[in-house]
């Protein structure tokens, strides 16, 4: 399964200058890490941002956002956003910035 190579040096530019950053191949596509945790993920054209348990209703709220559903089954605290979502650079710096503040909470692996 291939990704949106534009996307991913998209997020690129507003990551690669983080420490402890690092990118893996990962769910048939490309996810973005920090100190271990991953940040958000692109799956063909889905942006895929990890927001947490606490923030994850709210993030579902805003536009062009749906429930992460990779397996078969809902992953909570993940949410999906279509190209709609990410087009604009400061739509796409505020998802990267929720992912980013949530992998930041977490202990480093």
């Amino acid at each position: 399964m291939a990704f949106n190579e534009d996307l991913a040096a998209r997020v690129r530019q507003v990551l690669i200058e983080r420490d402890g950053y690092s990118e893996r191949k990962m769910f048939g596509g490309l996810c973005f890490m920090l100190h271990g945790n991953m940040a958000c993920g692109i799956v063909r054209d889905l942006l895929i941002v990890r927001v947490g348990p606490q923030r994850y209703a709210e993030a579902l709220e805003q536009p062009h956002a749906a429930v992460f559903d990779f397996t078969g089954r809902p992953m909570t605290g993940w949410v999906q956003v279509s190209p709609a979502g990410w087009a604009q650079d400061a739509s796409l710096a505020s998802w990267v910035r929720q992912g980013v503040d949530y992998a930041l909470s977490l202990e480093p692996k």
